[in-house]
């Protein structure tokens, strides 16, 4: 299920799960836990680091604010004997937040936290790794949306992305591991972040991009790639808009974050292709996990 494949610095990706068919919302549930939380590392200096960064990330720009995120812990995926039975992922999922993410993802020193081992979640188990998520939007007349990145933004300004953000703990009331001990409550939580999944990344689009949410598809679940520089997770989704190009060109002028970005393009696959190579690692891993949908369709 894992495949390594690389290019230079900060466009090296993995893939860390992937369903070329695609995966709906009956199909994808959570596990909520503690257990899937960051490990603090033995190194107390390292630790240490991790306050001194946000501090003086914080003297530099007063705006940052420390939000929680779900992170990353790993997954299950069973595809059942019989040919009936639809695949199901479970991704296990843990809490985190922006300082934290800061101080060892994207501290200068983050390969220091990483644990040598074949094993993802065992390497980065000293790492915050929040779950990012992305969307590969297809037009109605066969166009992938893409956004050229802001250079006002703090990662890979100027670079290309497809819409995308995080799923966010407090849409769902999560503030802490607190409160959800009960099974009836850890079933409730486990369903309602499941459900923020593939409620965020129609909301991100809606956000970056301006596309009305009833103009797109409900999204399916492609995968999981993850950045080698930095060990950033992010999950992709595939999305189809009933808009021309020409018409989301136009709502993109007063979508509501466009600031983060200065251009929208929407682009053929073999357009997708050269944009590609200025990616950052984990959405050049999106790409890859679209191109495999893509070929998991013609084959089919």
């Amino acid at each position: 299920m894992e495949e390594k494949l690389s290019c230079d610095g900060g466009h090296e990706f993995k893939l860390l799960f992937s369903c070329p068919s695609g995966l709906s919302p009956s199909q994808v549930s959570v596990v909520f836990d503690e257990a899937y939380d960051r490990n603090l590392h033995p190194d107390h200096t390292l630790e240490k680091s991790i306050s001194e960064i946000w501090d003086a990330r914080v003297q530099q720009s007063s705006s940052l604010y420390n939000g929680t995120k779900f992170r990353y812990g790993g997954y299950n995926f069973n595809v059942e004997n019989d040919p009936k039975q639809q695949p199901h992922v479970s991704l296990h999922l843990g809490l985190t937040d922006y300082r934290t993410f800061v101080g060892t993802n994207l501290s200068p020193m983050w390969e220091r936290f990483l644990v040598p081992s074949e094993d993802d979640c065992i390497q980065c188990q000293h790492t915050s790794s929040p779950l990012g998520n992305g969307a590969v939007v297809e037009t109605s007349d066969r166009r992938i949306l893409v956004l050229q990145r802001s250079n006002k933004v703090g990662e890979f300004p100027g670079y290309f992305v497809f819409p995308g953000g995080h799923p966010e703990p407090q849409e769902v009331g999560i503030i802490s591991h607190e409160g959800f001990q009960e099974l009836n409550q850890c079933h409730m939580i486990n369903s309602k972040v499941s459900q923020e999944m593939f409620d965020s990344i129609v909301r991100e689009v809606v956000e970056e991009i301006g596309a009305p949410a009833d103009s797109l598809s409900s999204p399916i679940f492609i995968g999981i790639s993850r950045r080698v520089l930095n060990v950033r997770p992010t999950a992709f989704f595939f999305i189809k808009c009933n808009l021309r190009s020409e018409e989301i060109q136009q709502l993109y002028s007063s979508a509501q974050d466009s600031f983060e970005s200065t251009q929208l393009y929407a682009v053929s696959m073999s357009d997708l292709e050269n944009m590609a190579s200025k990616m950052p690692g984990c959405h050049r891993g999106g790409y890859a996990l679209y191109k495999l949908m893509v070929q998991d369709t013609s084959d089919s």
